[in-house]
């Protein structure tokens, strides 16, 4: 039944890739993903594979590839990635030797890829359960981790209906998962070959925060140097909110306030950066002293940041461009994390790590680290503009709320790191 379903997907991605790029872009690489395995494999290496489903997983595999690279470089790294959102923003990845699509599962395929490869060992990243490339995985003896994963009792392998595919399950050699309901679910379908180590990412954030950019113009814009700022509330520095990964839903809520509320600085990082929603997004503030980040950007290569110094007089800057969103966290009093209207929230743990309160939208009860941020006081739910409102004037009426809250945020971050660790020492190399 597994692989009928598979070869009605595939038909389904091939009639889908003649009209719409993603998908072509995915049928494309995973065709050519063999010719790059038989172009790049040295047949002296041994690889140790690592595969993320797209670019979230992937950054949760990061911690870990970048550890064994480093203790273990007898070992070559392979990196695949089923989605485009994955690949083609970490294709130049420099810490794996060799990247591609992962071809659609099926026999043929699965057994295609793993004879061109021959991993020793494998890291199947969050979510990632394909039946044919991990029974051949199993067979040839070759040892296979799931990483981070997260079960849920609602999932297929819990169900009735799902007892014959929970198989898959079994050829694990390990499950590293993030929390005990994890753990207690595989318990009852037999599967006993599991710790509790948590979530990677937030090894990862610790990564990103330690390599976080100085930007000159953000601090121009609110006059508030990234090392020895101000106290929240002092005359020598504006207050701060960065609306990071917002939706149009997250916009209609924050903006209104912060038109009432003009002593604060804006500063809007949309997730999604296309020149509609970013005239959107300035309709709204309408009478404002706006301007886009790449609209300033010439300006950064003024030596002296008192050349810049007429960007105190902006109001609000919007983000439009990618890889600025964690460092500018940083500069942040209070947070908004995005999405929490619509599918889902986006990652918390970048804003979080910065000892900053975090609010975000109510979708967010499928994401362990919303809920923890919730726990801790550092993270705050809201359902509307109501409750907006009432939070952010709570943080306007006692300062101290936002300090506090604030390390709350970041030591519930610090409190769950080490995963990474976790992993690369129970795991055989």
């Amino acid at each position: 039944m597994y692989n009928l379903i598979i070869y009605i997907y595939q038909l389904g991605v091939i009639i889908a890739s003649l009209f719409n790029e993603k998908v072509r872009k995915m049928w494309r690489g995973e065709r050519e993903a063999i010719r790059i395995l038989k172009e790049k494999v040295d047949p002296n290496a041994k690889y140790v594979w690592f595969h993320a489903a797209s670019l979230g997983e992937f950054e949760q595999g990061r911690p870990l590839m970048e550890q064994l690279r480093q203790d273990h470089p007898e070992y070559k790294i392979l990196l695949t990635f089923f989605s485009p959102s994955g690949y083609e923003v970490r294709k130049n990845y420099a810490e794996a030797d060799i990247i591609c699509y992962l071809p659609l599962d099926t026999i043929t395929n699965a057994r295609r890829f793993l004879r061109n490869i021959r991993p020793v060992m494998a890291f199947f990243i969050k979510y990632e359960f394909w039946y044919n490339y991990l029974h051949i995985l199993k067979h040839r003896g070759v040892p296979v981790y799931s990483v981070s994963s997260i079960f849920r009792p609602g999932q297929i392998f819990f169900r009735w209906y799902g007892r014959q595919y929970s198989h898959v399950l079994k050829c694990f050699t390990h499950f590293f998962v993030q929390n005990e309901i994890s753990k207690e679910l595989l318990g009852t379908i037999g599967i006993t070959n599991v710790s509790i180590v948590g979530d990677t990412r937030f090894d990862r954030v610790l990564q990103i925060k330690a390599a976080a950019k100085q930007l000159p113009i953000v601090e121009a814009f609110l006059s508030k140097p990234k090392s020895g700022a101000a106290e929240f509330g002092s005359a020598e520095a504006p207050k701060v909110f960065v609306a990071g990964s917002s939706w149009q839903p997250d916009e209609d809520i924050f903006i209104p306030f912060f038109n009432e509320h003009r002593d604060w600085k804006l500063i809007i990082a949309p997730h999604v950066i296309g020149e509609e929603h970013l005239k959107q997004i300035e309709s709204k503030l309408a009478g404002r002293k706006v301007a886009r980040y790449s609209s300033l950007e010439h300006l950064e290569s003024l030596e002296n940041l008192d050349n810049l110094a007429p960007l105190e007089n902006l109001e609000i800057l919007i983000i439009d461009c990618f890889g600025l969103l964690s460092s500018i966290y940083h500069y942040a009093d209070v947070t908004y994390v995005g999405g929490g209207f619509g599918v889902g929230i986006h990652n918390t743990l970048e804003a979080a790590v910065w000892d900053v309160p975090v609010i975000f939208g109510p979708n967010n009860e499928r994401f362990q680290e919303a809920q923890g941020l919730k726990a801790c006081g550092g993270g705050y739910e809201i359902t509307g503009a109501d409750d907006f409102r009432r939070i952010m004037q709570r943080f306007i009426d006692t300062p101290q709320t936002i300090t506090e809250s604030g390390r709350q945020s970041g030591a519930f971050v610090q409190q769950m790191t080490g995963a990474t660790k976790k992993v690369l020492s129970a795991v055989k190399l």
